[in-house]
């Protein structure tokens, strides 16, 4: 088993509520960033998530390979 970082779009999944002057970025209910609206827009994302190319995407470390089980058994098959 090994450890792969992988970058999901999540794009369709994001909603966004107005507050203070901008847009506060929800993936479900959890916030994941903000869109500031006064002076020089910006979007400011939590780290696990980024914006490219007019999509969000979510970083996740995924497991890749078969999972490997220890299983102790005796000569004559019981386990």
């Amino acid at each position: 088993m090994t450890l792969k970082q992988q970058r999901i779009d999540v794009t369709d999944r994001v909603i966004g509520k107005m507050k203070d002057g901008g847009i506060e970025l929800f993936l479900e209910s959890t916030p994941i960033g903000k869109i500031t609206l006064q002076g020089d827009m910006k979007v400011q994302m939590d780290h696990h998530f980024e914006v490219d190319q007019r999509k969000i995407y979510q970083n996740v470390t995924v497991t890749e390979g078969p999972d490997a089980k220890y299983t102790d058994c005796d000569d004559g098959g019981w386990c």
